[in-house]
């Protein structure tokens, strides 16, 4: 398993597994068959109404705890006291001794006040790195005039359709690992069946996926792919294997639009 190391040493894996729009009735089976193939970073979120089952699906692992790196995110905090409440809701919920990674989901609220009560936990050590999701440059600037801890990573939309360069460039300035959701775009903008994609694809002997993720990985942008079907899960796993040639990364790089294929952020 490839990792990339956080500003403050610790190490994340460069592939996660995703559980955004994951029913909490699968999430458990899902999570573990992540683990059972090789996965060991599990992304998840207050919003995504499923920690307490990924929780359990770390317990039921068979794995030691250090083992796994669990990220999950803030919702829907304003201000500085109810974000330590929801951050002691979060490590109920995973009821993991701790949480690996703890971002802002997204740039609203009080964000400062609500970053000063993350670094409040993390230098009591229940968090044991922070950051920020959804952050462009305009928030993550305003973030950093009252930040005590420079954020560990921002997690952004990032895909062969949306590279974020600039972001790229900004977050390598101040030491922020660049984080890709949605690395497979969703499938939106006919990713897996783009003409560039699938000969780069027949030319490695992999899949249109495992092009575009591999596009991120081999920039140092980890990734957190989710499917509910364990042949996938292993098929975005299987990315280290092989390198893009510089020829191929200039092509995929030419499919940049800039713009957001969802409209959020």
């Amino acid at each position: 398993m490839d990792f990339v190391t956080l500003n403050n040493g610790v190490e994340m894996p460069l592939i996660g597994f995703g559980t955004y729009q994951m029913p909490a009735r699968i999430t458990e089976r899902c999570v573990g068959e992540a683990l059972e193939l090789g996965y060991r970073h599990i992304d998840t979120a207050q919003c995504y109404g499923n920690e307490r089952e990924v929780g359990a699906a770390i317990r039921n692992s068979g794995l030691k705890r250090e083992e796994i790196f669990v990220t999950t995110k803030l919702w829907g905090g304003r201000g500085y006291r109810d974000t330590l409440a929801s951050i002691e809701s979060s490590l109920r919920a995973l009821d993991s001794g701790y949480i690996d990674l703890l971002l802002i989901h997204e740039p609203t609220g009080d964000f400062n006040e609500i970053y000063r009560a993350m670094e409040a936990k993390y230098r009591e050590g229940s968090l044991r790195a922070i950051g920020v999701a959804n952050f462009l440059e305009t928030n993550f600037n305003r973030l950093l005039e009252s930040a005590q801890i420079i954020p560990a990573v921002n997690q952004i939309e990032t895909h062969v359709f949306r590279q974020q360069t600039a972001m790229n460039r900004l977050l390598k300035k101040y030491g922020t690992v660049h984080e890709s959701w949605s690395p497979l775009a969703c499938g939106r903008n006919g990713i897996f069946s783009n003409p560039t994609l699938k000969e780069i694809a027949q030319a490695h002997g992999k899949t249109v996926a495992q092009i575009a993720l591999r596009f991120l990985t081999q920039q140092g942008i980890p990734v957190i792919p989710k499917s509910t079907h364990a042949e996938r899960m292993r098929e975005n796993l299987s990315i280290t294997d092989f390198d893009l040639t510089t020829a191929e990364l200039k092509r995929i790089r030419s499919l940049d639009t800039g713009k957001s294929l969802f409209a959020w952020w």
